[in-house]
């Protein structure tokens, strides 16, 4: 037999559009140091500690042992869910939607991302992504090959949308915006007036707007959706999600919202890609949508604790921070005399073992930021705070 090269093979040019995802390669870094035996205090990953609610999980058990619910599931998820789900926004948001076809319930929000990606844009559509803002948009937008026109959110101007600049980018070219409030990373709450002047741009330039909302009752006394908003059905889409909200975040239930014909044709993309959720994890999702208005408010109370002690570290880390923040995390600016935020992230973790998060990975616009995580108990927040300050004071 002949000695033959193999020909060299390849990615497709979409994989080398994207680099692997910050956390999936910082965590392995902080793997191998706990591995060490460093035992490092993680405030980075956005990821919920606390347990769903006791009925949620027995729900899940009880449904689980029944041999009926094992087969594959509608695409559009159960009636049930669909139903509590409108239930749901009616009670908290004060938004009416028809579960038969205004609702899709989805295997987390960030599938959510990729198959609203895939519904509206062609390659070579424009895509406004917020700089800072959650690195799924930039990345998923570079899979579909779509064209990224980011758009500034700065603390001059309360890190809303800078709405003349935008009128400047070439909104004929441009089909989808991501918007995220209350904000991730910089915790800044939805306004009404805000709302109003998205859905106003978007019907203007036909621009669909895409609000991501996993935040809003965390830290957060009145939950806003921008479907409330006048016009809003017509042009914009809700996702949402259970992963912050009722401390749900390895299930993978999430939805979103829309007018029928935009839920149709996004489900068209997903009734392609996946096979339908978990019955029993389905029907626990039902019961965790009918928590009292208690869950949240203990929920909050928890948060509201550890919160106190973020701000306790980001003030020994020299940073300072805007009060009013909401969601799960806290977003502080470093001292003008910092060489930059990486360098504090990684003096951090090497010298006092705490794991915190640059703001660079969320855009140019946050590289002279840190964000601190509130999924960890108030006594690791405050073994945190020790070794930090003992740190700082070396």
């Amino acid at each position: 037999m002949k000695n033959s090269v193999a020909k060299t093979i390849i990615p497709a040019d979409r994989v080398s559009e994207i680099q692997e995802y910050y956390f999936s390669k910082k965590l392995r870094e902080v793997a191998a140091l706990n591995a060490e035996g460093k035992d490092i205090i993680s405030l980075g990953i956005g990821g919920p500690d606390r347990m769903p609610d006791k009925e949620v999980i027995n729900t899940l058990c009880d449904e689980a042992q029944k041999p009926g619910n094992h087969s594959y599931q509608p695409y559009v998820g159960i009636p049930q869910l669909r139903a509590e789900f409108a239930n749901w926004y009616k009670n908290n948001y004060g938004v009416t939607l028809n579960p038969d076809n205004e609702i899709l319930p989805l295997i987390g929000s960030k599938e959510g991302i990729l198959h609203i990606s895939l519904a509206f844009l062609n390659p070579g559509d424009g895509v406004l992504v917020p700089n800072p803002g959650y690195p799924t948009y930039t990345s998923v937008s570079k899979l579909v090959q779509a064209n990224i026109y980011t758009y500034n959110l700065k603390p001059e101007n309360g890190w809303y949308p800078d709405f003349e600049e935008l009128e400047k980018l070439p909104t004929d070219k441009i089909k989808l915006m991501w918007v995220n409030y209350p904000h991730m990373p910089t915790g800044t709450p939805a306004t009404e007036e805000l709302f109003k002047k998205l859905i106003d741009f978007g019907h203007r330039h036909g621009i669909v707007i895409a609000h991501d909302n996993p935040y809003s009752f965390i830290l957060n006394e009145h939950p806003m959706s921008i479907l409330a908003t006048e016009g809003a059905r017509d042009i914009a889409i809700e996702l949402n999600s259970l992963s912050k909200s009722h401390n749900m975040a390895g299930w993978r239930i999430g939805m979103l919202a829309s007018n029928p014909t935009f839920v149709n044709w996004i489900l068209k993309v997903k009734s392609n890609i996946d096979s339908g959720q978990f019955k029993p994890m389905m029907l626990a999702a039902t019961k965790a949508l009918q928590a009292s208005p208690q869950w949240y408010a203990t929920l909050n109370e928890e948060y509201a604790r550890r919160r106190v002690v973020a701000e306790k570290i980001m003030t020994t880390l020299g940073c300072t921070f805007d009060a009013n923040q909401r969601g799960l995390f806290l977003w502080g600016r470093i001292p003008e005399a910092a060489e930059s935020a990486e360098r504090i992230c990684d003096d951090i973790l090497y010298g006092a073992r705490v794991f915190i998060t640059p703001g660079f990975i969320f855009g140019s616009n946050g590289k002279r930021y840190v964000r601190i995580s509130l999924c960890a108990t108030v006594e690791n927040l405050n073994r945190a705070l020790e070794r930090i300050t003992e740190f700082m004071s070396k």
